[in-house]
């Protein structure tokens, strides 16, 4: 059920990065010369990184090369190995620290090397330069299996969603979390359970079980189910996604953000999987549980002439807080920063027990979040700042340079300015609350302060 994502490269050694599940990727690439693949952590070109080079050197050979220094770990002659006019397919895998390449259809690499200081990997990131452009059809959703330990196997996730296929005879499990382990907030969806006779949905492993349901027969070891979770504003669905049904449903007061999935087997079962991570491609959307939201770039209210036909939105200047929900990034608005996952966050603003905080905007989600009380709070219904500024400046404790952006007030009416810092990854924005000397971000599940930060100036 490979699911095949198209992906055009230029001639500018720029990698286009991805999540991936599994220990390896299979792709098809027509290009000239130097179809590059990396290895990485992150969405970004960072070390730690492992990069492939196939057809190098004016088509000539073939390296794998360890955090972009050389000389290289291993070279190979590879005259003609890529053809600009075909697609040749090509396999890349990842093991126990085991790097190793190989062709379509041959199960012997045709470059490997070994790895003594390993690292994982969750992400693949394809360029191609040095004279040629490249075009590339990757799959995803290969499958893999999961023993009967109850050991959680980890994945980023793309978005707010997870499409899967299950084969086996009961015991699904699935969890969503912050971190690739199993830690605190954490959810846990298992299907198929109690010798496949009930489904439950758990919060921070803990018992009550928020959902149970009666599903017996639900889970087949001859023949792959389908499934889909979906995650929005602590919103939690659990879908057949044959028939588009929802089999379980539970609402989080408190939402975090989830960043990877998990999952596993177990109670005398095995388990065989595909994860899909690239969306679903020509096939029918599911029904909606819920109203659909307005267009995506239709006038809020309050906007002046709106967005529509041929007014452009603002740019640059004061800028404006537009009323938009859902996740919704109208045409303007500032990109404050960057998620661990790489998506954009804008600068948002939202009403929360009396206050109007800065936060983030996070579209994955379909919500803003903002920090109070030692708590991130999800928020469906927010404004986003379109047109505003973009300049940061480094400051620390109750430094609030004159004339910073507003951006609300406390519940007391203090003034709160908009700021952001770098942490685990991201780049986040939140709330300068001078008179605690900090900037206070939202960031898995908790409100958390930093005397150093940077803050939005006119």
């Amino acid at each position: 059920m490979a699911n095949v994502m198209d992906v055009a490269t230029d001639d500018n050694l720029q990698y286009q990065f991805f999540p991936v599940s599994s220990g390896s990727v299979q792709f098809k690439v027509r290009a000239a010369n130097d179809a590059h693949i990396a290895l990485t952590t992150g969405p970004q070109e960072s070390d730690p990184m492992y990069e492939v080079m196939i057809g190098g050197w004016g088509n000539a050979k073939s390296v794998i090369r360890k955090n972009r220094t050389k000389p290289d770990k291993v070279e190979i002659e590879s005259p003609g190995i890529l053809n600009g006019g075909e697609y040749r397919g090509f396999w890349v895998r990842w093991d126990s620290g085991i790097i190793s390449a190989g062709r379509e259809g041959e199960a012997i690499p045709f470059i490997s090397w070994s790895d003594p200081e390993p690292f994982p990997v969750y992400y693949v990131g394809v360029c191609t330069g040095w004279g040629a452009t490249g075009s590339w059809k990757i799959e995803d959703g290969a499958e893999f299996d999961t023993p009967d330990r109850l050991e959680y196997k980890f994945g980023p996730v793309a978005s707010g969603s997870l499409e899967f296929d299950y084969r086996g005879p009961h015991n699904c499990h699935v969890s969503l979390t912050t971190h690739p382990a199993e830690v605190d907030p954490m959810y846990e969806i298992i299907i198929g359970g109690w010798e496949n006779t009930q489904s439950v949905i758990r919060y921070c492993r803990q018992k009550p079980d928020k959902v149970t349901i009666p599903t017996p027969g639900i889970m087949n070891p001859n023949e792959f189910k389908k499934f889909l979770i979906e995650w929005r504003c602590g919103r939690l669905l659990v879908r057949d996604r044959m028939s588009g049904t929802v089999l379980m449903e539970w609402v989080d007061p408190a939402p975090f953000p989830v960043t990877h999935f998990g999952v596993r087997t177990g109670y005398g079962a095995r388990g065989q999987w595909r994860i899909t991570h690239f969306g679903r491609t020509g096939a029918q959307p599911l029904p909606p549980t819920a109203p659909v939201a307005a267009a995506l770039y239709a006038a809020p209210p309050g906007y002046p002439g709106g967005y529509g036909g041929n007014v452009p939105p603002p740019s640059g200047g004061a800028g404006i807080w537009v009323d938009v929900s859902g996740g919704q990034v109208p045409p303007g608005a500032v990109v404050g920063g960057q998620d661990c996952s790489g998506e954009p966050l804008y600068v948002a603003r939202a009403v929360h027990e009396g206050a109007t905080i800065p936060g983030k905007l996070v579209p994955s989600h379909g919500c803003a979040y903002v920090p109070w009380g030692g708590i991130e709070h999800g928020k469906p219904q927010y404004q986003i700042l379109v047109g505003g500024p973009n300049n940061w400046v480094p400051t620390s404790g109750s430094n609030v340079p004159p004339g910073a952006f507003p951006g609300g007030e406390t519940e007391d009416g203090e003034p709160l300015y908009i700021g952001r810092v770098r942490h685990e990854g991201s780049l986040t924005t939140g709330k300068v609350q001078q008179s605690h000397g900090v900037c206070y971000i939202s960031f898995g599940g908790q409100e958390l302060g930093f005397p150093d930060y940077e803050v939005l100036m006119p």
